[in-house]
């Protein structure tokens, strides 16, 4: 019983606990539960131990959906498909290939959202089916009106809209009523232990899915205006496009300090990514940090030594530029913390463009990898002007495999000695801005926005070959994987993922969101994507769709491309010099070649010196034409392929070579190949 100003009335409400652990079907009744009780683990539950991790550089994340990932597997009994059980089966081609990308170096799978969240109906039988799409064309409008019309209805959903924080969410259990999710997310933890990997829950602290007496509303409902924030007129602040929560009010970080304590001592979560973490305040973050990591085998059953931070560090919104607190930004978070924020400016830098390009921009706007200035599209012309943003961006590529350190000096594209942290970035100092190598999250493609093989797509010339098309992609991957910092893979980035150009897929059904373990299903040409998120791209998006030499990928292409990325781990790992441990480091092992005016364009030439001499030469070739380097290292020694790339499935990279007598690499077209230096 409560006063609500909003309707200016004592109101009396049945309200469900914001700290429940567990609930009834569709959340309408909290539970009280044991989640001590024996019956509610897996067998070794309690002596269950994580998989090796040295630091945190050596951290390698994959970013996946509970439900795409055994949605269309048809080696998972049908009742398992889309829920967390599916993830402790052995023999199914989801876990096949999580293992093999394990024992290849992947440390943590990142799932999205796995907490009670307010839009997916979770009794299973009562999802709606669109029904066969297969046989309409790869650019008809027919599949996404389908999709369209039961989108609310279906059980696909981001779950980016939390109602509970502490409770798994129901329709990804056989079971919603009841105990079964609590089971079944603890089965997905072990299941993912016994591959060698380690688990990350994505959190959502900073909004609600409702408030104030809106029938999903909980925390309003108790204590209404303390748990939100509220502007000037006392409404609740939207920017997040929710209702957004107060984290920087006691009780409001009690909450979600108590919730992230839950699932790492009771659900063993390994990790957290903050969604818009830049909506919390730096202390909000620390406080988090500190508290998990304080957390001891003896007294908690788990060591919170190794668990990991990482979020969004946008700056927008009502809390923009520190305006209610010091934020939880990149430029905030960078200087020591420990705690990873996405890395934009190398995201920026490989595709090209912007998260929010639409139309022909998205067109004209290349990037490093598809061919700005050296393979110019239909909409450019291989300008001196393209020439000079292309060495712009390959400037932000190399602060983004140094790490994106602050302090880093190298030669620009000017010829000047340049430190990281003074290099414009739309305007603003900072493309670096961290301090250690684990602040940066280097990535190509996330969930949000187009794939990274959609994106390429759109910006590729169109008669590109398709085998050109995958070695485009897996430079974007050899990009990030042989970066200083930690990388992180959107799930299906290393098969080739497109999700039919869809920019926006939170609620586009399994259709669109097809994630196909087997290789015969890149999710390309499944339609045209839904309108409502991308309209203003839709002629450009229909042209690209129906063009049937565009429509070529088979399971070839998608094993080489998971090949290719598989090697990369596998060198990734072979040497510490690739996962560096302080910015200190960095600065002192990673040197780059083939800098200033002069610059060879679209060939980024990286050393990295060891105790007394440069034992790694990495050339990343992104341009259409073969390349010979001259490179006097000063040191009398030879330099041979990895031995990971002289057995490589790919059989173009196995013609790099170092010819000793003349300091010379050559490195084929669209080819990233690296060098060991031998006796």
């Amino acid at each position: 019983e409560v006063y609500a100003r909003y309707s200016t009335a004592v109101e009396t409400f049945l309200v469900t606990d914001p700290y429940s652990l567990s609930l009834s079907e569709n959340s309408r009744r909290s539970q009280i539960v044991n989640l001590d009780d024996e019956d509610l683990k897996p067998w070794g539950w309690d002596e269950m131990r994580k998989p090796r991790l040295r630091a945190p550089e050596d951290i390698v994340l994959y970013e996946l959906h509970v439900r795409d990932f055994s949605m269309h597997d048809p080696s998972v009994p049908e009742h398992l498909r889309g829920t967390f059980g599916a993830f402790n089966m052995t023999f199914t081609w989801g876990s096949f290939h999580l293992r093999r990308l394990s024992r290849a170096g992947l440390t943590h799978v990142h799932v999205l959202p796995a907490f009670d969240c307010a839009t997916i109906e979770e009794d299973r039988d009562a999802h709606a089916d669109p029904g066969d799409l297969s046989n309409f064309a790869p650019n008809g409008e027919e599949q996404q009106a389908a999709i369209d019309a039961i989108r609310d209805e279906d059980g696909f959903n981001w779950c980016y809209d939390p109602q509970h924080y502490t409770t798994p969410e129901g329709s990804y259990a056989t079971d919603a009523d009841g105990v079964a999710r609590i089971l079944e997310f603890r089965e997905m933890v072990a299941g993912l232990n016994h591959a060698g990997l380690r688990t990350v829950m994505d959190v959502v602290y900073n909004h609600t899915s409702s408030s104030l007496g809106a029938d999903n509303s909980v925390l309003d409902r108790i204590v209404p205006d303390y748990y939100h924030r509220l502007n000037d007129a006392g409404y609740i602040e939207m920017s997040s496009c929710c209702a957004n929560t107060a984290t920087e009010h006691n009780m409001m970080e009690k909450l979600m300090l108590d919730s992230l304590r839950v699932w790492a001592t009771d659900y063993k979560v390994d990790g957290f990514r903050f969604d818009l973490m830049g909506h919390h305040s730096r202390a909000n973050i620390e406080n988090a940090r500190d508290m998990l990591q304080s957390l001891t085998k003896h007294d908690d059953g788990v060591d919170g030594r190794d668990i990991y931070l990482y979020g969004e560090g946008w700056n927008f919104g009502e809390v923009a530029n520190n305006a209610r607190f010091e934020q939880a930004t990149q430029a905030n978070m960078g200087d020591g913390t420990g705690v990873g924020s996405f890395n934009d400016r190398i995201r920026d830098a490989v595709r090209g463009g912007g998260p929010f390009d639409t139309g022909d921009n998205h067109i004209r706007r290349q990037g490093f990898i598809n061919g700005l200035y050296y393979d110019p599209n239909a909409l450019n012309s291989g300008s001196d002007g393209e020439r000079e943003e292309l060495l712009r961006l390959t400037d932000w590529l190399r602060i983004g495999l140094a790490g994106s350190i602050e302090d880093f000096q190298f030669v620009d594209r000017n010829g000047n000695l340049v430190t990281a942290g003074n290099v414009d970035y739309f305007g603003n100092p900072g493309a670096g801005y961290t301090s250690d190598p684990q602040e940066a999250i280097n990535y190509a493609a996330a969930h949000d926005n187009e794939t990274l093989f959609d994106v390429s797509q759109y910006k590729l010339p169109v008669d590109t070959s398709t085998s050109d098309r995958v070695r485009v992609v897996n430079m974007a991957n050899s990009l990030i994987l042989l970066g200083q910092g930690v990388p992180f893979l959107h799930a299906g980035q290393d098969m080739l993922r497109s999700k039919s150009m869809d920019r926006n897929s939170y609620n586009s059904g399994d259709w669109f969101n097809i994630l196909d373990f087997t290789g015969r299903d890149n999710g390309w040409g499944r339609g045209m994507p839904p309108f409502g998120d991308n309209q203003s791209s839709w002629p450009q998006i229909s042209a690209l769709l129906g063009n049937p030499a565009l429509d070529d990928v088979d399971r070839r292409d998608v094993r080489r491309a998971s090949r290719h990325v598989r090697e990369m781990l596998r060198i990734r790992r072979s040497s510490p010099l690739f996962r560096l441990r302080t910015g200190e480091d960095v600065m002192e092992s990673l040197e780059f070649h083939n800098t200033g005016p002069s610059q060879v364009p679209g060939l980024i030439v990286m050393s990295l010196r060891g105790d007394e001499y440069v034992e790694l030469v990495v050339l990343f070739n992104a341009s259409d034409e073969d390349q010979h380097f001259y490179l006097d290292l000063g040191q009398d020694c030879s330099f041979d392929l990895h031995r990971v790339q002289e057995r490589s499935g790919d059989r173009t990279v196995r013609d790099s070579w170092y010819y000793e007598e003349t300091q010379t690499f050559y490195v084929p077209a669209r080819t990233t190949a690296v060098f060991v230096a031998g006796e």
